[in-house]
């Protein structure tokens, strides 16, 4: 082996990628920026449980110091007191809290009078992992607050005939609580995402390298029909994911689809034509498959898998993640299909989800053909 000539093509490849600044930033920025989400920003632990409390009996001081075992405590957070199912079932729908506490009117009458008071626990069984580990989390406190009701009992009578609270669970939406259901409709979202912005991202740039953009250059075509005529197949082959992964969450995993699939047509459709504009801009200012391809993977792979609650609970991460989180549009995408398949929730529960997927694909359009330019650099 001649070690010159091994260092002569060392050196020749370090002045490649000297040439190519932007894929070596990519190189040194992904593994800091996974560092910094895997590190700080994710967590397995579940705290913070978003709960909404209707205590029916709520002129009670027992029922006021049961629920201060709820509000003192790190893994829950009372976003809201309410006085009808309503509120409650509003709020489950749309995301806004995990769970529900119902205290009946005779909570207190119940305990003092040495018998057991039902507690009312509804629980959003759309995403399994954070109900069962919330509905342990209930769990302890009520069995912590009957060996309290022992004690005091014990302390003033001498005897343990005291009251207690029975808890009693009612799951909605995920009765089996099934992994299976919450896991596939966020695994269509991060499909389409991926696929759509994967695949149009190296198109626009593939032209620049096989030299062929000169010659779209020198004809008429404008650069939106450029854009669009592009775009048409793509938007095709998405559509085609979305049926695909429809139907095998249906019949391959008994996923239900509770929701309109009009709405799931329209609503995939802004969608796909963000995350296509997306995918179009990105080889806009890439002009390099290998480059393209590097940026579609770090802006639509890694956010959707980390950041947009298909498998890492929102509400659990930092503020700071979270407000990250407002701009990712796979975010919305999987509460969408989420909230069809298990809730059947209609667009006056998403209208927000919606209009956000407005506002993005309308943005990634113009930046597209903003973008492009009908010249050689």
């Amino acid at each position: 082996m001649n070690f010159k000539r091994v260092l002569a093509i060392s050196s020749k490849e370090f002045i490649q990628i000297r040439r190519d600044p932007r894929s070596l930033a990519l190189a040194l920025f992904i593994p800091v920026l996974l560092l910094l989400i895997f590190g700080y920003g994710l967590s397995l632990d579940i705290d913070r449980v978003r709960t909404v409390v209707w205590n029916q009996d709520a002129s009670s001081q027992l029922s006021r110091d049961f629920l201060l075992n709820f509000r003192n405590s790190k893994y829950f957070k009372i976003v809201k007191y309410t006085d009808n199912y309503r509120d409650i079932q509003r709020m489950i729908d749309s995301g806004d809290v995990i769970m529900a506490l119902v205290i009946p009117k005779d909570f207190s009458h119940f305990i003092e009078g040495g018998k057991s008071s039902p507690l009312q626990l509804l629980v959003d069984g759309s995403d399994s992992n954070t109900a069962t580990i919330a509905m342990g989390y209930v769990r302890s406190v009520v069995t912590g607050y009957n060996v309290k009701l022992i004690v005091d009992f014990l302390n003033r009578h001498g005897v343990s005939q005291p009251g207690s609270v029975d808890m009693r669970s009612r799951i909605w939406y995920n009765m089996s609580l099934s992994s299976t259901w919450f896991i596939v409709p966020g695994v269509i979202a991060m499909i389409i995402m991926i696929i759509a912005a994967l695949l149009t991202s190296i198109c626009v740039a593939k032209e620049w390298e096989r030299g062929t953009m000169e010659q779209l250059i020198s004809t008429p075509v404008k650069a939106p029909e450029l854009i669009i005529g592009k775009f048409i197949p793509y938007f095709t082959i998405g559509f085609l994911d979305l049926f695909v992964g429809v139907v095998m969450a249906r019949l391959f995993f008994g996923v239900p689809f509770r929701g309109s699939y009009s709405l799931l047509v329209f609503l995939s459709s802004l969608f796909l034509v963000g995350a296509l504009s997306q995918g179009i801009f990105i080889s806009t200012v890439a002009r390099s498959q290998l480059l393209a391809s590097q940026l579609a993977m770090l802006t639509t792979f890694i956010p959707t898998m980390l950041l947009s609650g298909f498998i890492y609970p929102i509400f659990n991460m930092p503020q700071a993640v979270q407000a990250v989180t407002y701009f990712i549009p796979a975010r919305y995408y999987v509460t969408i299909l989420r909230g069809l398949f298990l809730k059947g929730n209609g667009i006056d529960v998403m209208w927000d989800e919606a209009l956000f997927l407005l506002l993005f694909a309308l943005l990634m359009f113009s930046l597209a053909i903003k973008k492009f330019k009908k010249k050689v650099f």
